[in-house]
């Protein structure tokens, strides 16, 4: 990703929403209110899961890791986005545009996998209660989350490594809201299907392999739910597969609709606000959608915090 010519280049132009002013004006609102959502609910998790011994489980040390992630996702986009939405200067400097690829491209790879691991964490839970502490080993918790970390940048690295050999035409200006791999390659000199080739193939990988894991997992989840005879129990399950599995869709199906159709069905504009959805949404949706309701967490809340407040 070098200018062509040795030409001069500083950086680029991100146009975002900026053929509709007005809803710049209701976006920056919307947008910082759940960005302020979202910090508030994905700390809770983070702090709560460290302070409160009940907390310390498996399902918990991935939510917390979830909870991270997402903090990390959606400050590498937001807090620019919010700046250009206020302003008419829309410009990203080359480091910054490749600086926030990388990041936000690293931790949706690694959200992806997450997402699979904590599926078959709740495989296990679920399904062989007796086995749980054994196969859900606090070494192979670390493992699994590690190894998700270092496969999704690991991801983010190669297509950065492509991104870097294709030679621009001195174009800067991307219709998007936030710089991604897909968009440059528009910008390049050559021809660039090879790599798209190859960040489809990769997407597949990243995103449809942890899908067919979350699949299996919450089909038997589902068949060992409707043998408990107690229907209160089975609300309960019920319930929080059902939570976990939404925010499971928005940021599946949102993923796919952007990286595995074909370009001649793409439309810019509408992938613009669903975007909106899996760099924003999902993560703000996450601790509220089946974490924050839990009675698990709610109960680790009123004891952090009435704790702090009796010692006053």
């Amino acid at each position: 990703m070098y200018p062509k010519n040795g030409s001069s280049f500083t950086g680029f132009i991100l146009l975002g929403f900026s053929d509709r002013p007005q809803l710049e004006r209701v976006l920056f609102v919307v947008l910082l209110i759940l960005y302020l959502l979202t910090l508030l609910g994905n700390t809770t998790i983070i702090v709560l899961s460290h302070l409160d011994p009940h907390l310390q489980t498996p399902m918990y040390f991935f939510l917390s890791n979830l909870s991270f992630l997402d903090l990390c996702y959606m400050t590498s986009t937001v807090p620019q986005l919010l700046v250009h939405l206020r302003g008419a200067d829309k410009s990203i400097s080359f480091g910054g545009c490749v600086a926030q690829m990388f990041v936000s491209l690293g931790l949706a790879s690694t959200e992806c996998l997450l997402l699979g691991v904590m599926a078959f964490d709740r495989y296990a839970a679920v399904c062989r209660p007796l086995h749980y502490t054994v196969i859900m080993h606090p070494r192979l918790c670390v493992l699994m989350a590690s190894a998700s970390w270092f496969i999704g940048f690991a991801n983010s690295s190669l297509q950065m490594g492509l991104i870097f050999l294709v030679p621009l035409c001195g174009r800067n200006k991307i219709d998007h809201f936030f710089c991604e791999v897909t968009l440059l390659l528009k910008l390049a000199c050559v021809d660039t299907t090879e790599n798209e080739n190859e960040l489809f193939s990769v997407s597949v990988i990243i995103l449809l392999i942890p899908v067919t894991l979350i699949t299996f997992s919450y089909g038997h989840i589902v068949r060992e739910v409707l043998r408990i005879k107690s229907a209160t129990g089975q609300r309960k399950l019920f319930g929080t597969c059902g939570s976990y599995l939404t925010v499971v869709s928005l940021f599946y199906g949102t993923g796919i609709y952007i990286y595995l159709q074909p370009n001649s069905n793409y439309s810019q504009d509408q992938g613009k606000f669903i975007s909106l959805f899996y760099t924003i949404i999902t993560p703000m949706a996450n601790p509220f959608m089946y974490t924050l309701g839990n009675k698990d967490v709610t109960g680790a809340m009123r004891k952090v915090f009435c704790q702090d407040y009796d010692s006053r």
